[in-house]
């Protein structure tokens, strides 16, 4: 009797061994095919964006034009962005540089650069811009569809002198005459509270 119930222990210890080792392996089949809310939960790729390029409303031969293109969550994002106004046929220039950081919330975005180059030329009784190379300036962008609104963070100054920290913008009070926004909004999850 003990050499029959031998033959039956070996099979029973090697099919524990074989689940035990092919158990993992189904666990992480199911996992990869599981939902987007379970890999999210493990890795995500997604972040926010704030994307365009736009005309404002002003009145004629006061052109005023914004380029944003900006990707990464708070300080840990990047791109570029551009503005030019010209006055006339005398007065203006732009000013570009590097996002340093980008916060959304719904339709809204805030985003702030420091400016890498900037380039104006003076007219009489205009303002005189100077050079802007290493200010942070803040835009504020609201994504209504067809009505997006911009802010900036020099709307106060009346030409843009002052730094702002990051992620520091105005509201959103200007009107385009032409172009779009693209906001797309994405927060990390929050971490329960500690009681």
């Amino acid at each position: 009797m003990p050499r029959i119930r031998r033959p039956f222990l070996m099979a029973g210890t090697a099919l524990a061994v074989c689940t035990a080792l092919v158990l993992p392996l189904g666990t992480a089949e199911t996992a990869t095919a599981a939902g987007p809310e379970v890999r999210a939960a493990r890795h995500t790729t997604d972040a926010p964006s704030l994307t365009g390029s736009v005309k404002l409303a002003r009145q004629p031969g006061d052109n005023v034009h914004f380029r944003i293109d900006a990707r990464g969550f708070a300080d840990k994002a990047r791109g570029t962005f551009y503005v030019s106004h010209h006055f006339g046929k005398t007065w203006g220039g732009h000013f570009k540089g590097r996002i340093d950081c980008l916060v959304t919330g719904g339709p809204v975005a805030v985003a702030t650069g420091v400016v890498t180059e900037s380039h104006f030329t003076n007219a009489p009784g205009m303002p005189e811009i100077g050079d802007l190379r290493g200010k942070r300036f803040g835009f504020t962008v609201l994504d209504s569809g067809k009505k997006d609104r911009l802010g900036y963070s020099w709307a106060m100054d009346g030409v843009p002198k002052n730094s702002v920290g990051k992620c520091l913008g105005s509201a959103p009070f200007e009107t385009l005459e032409k172009g779009d926004f693209k906001v797309h909004h994405w927060m990390p999850p929050r971490e329960s509270a500690q009681q």
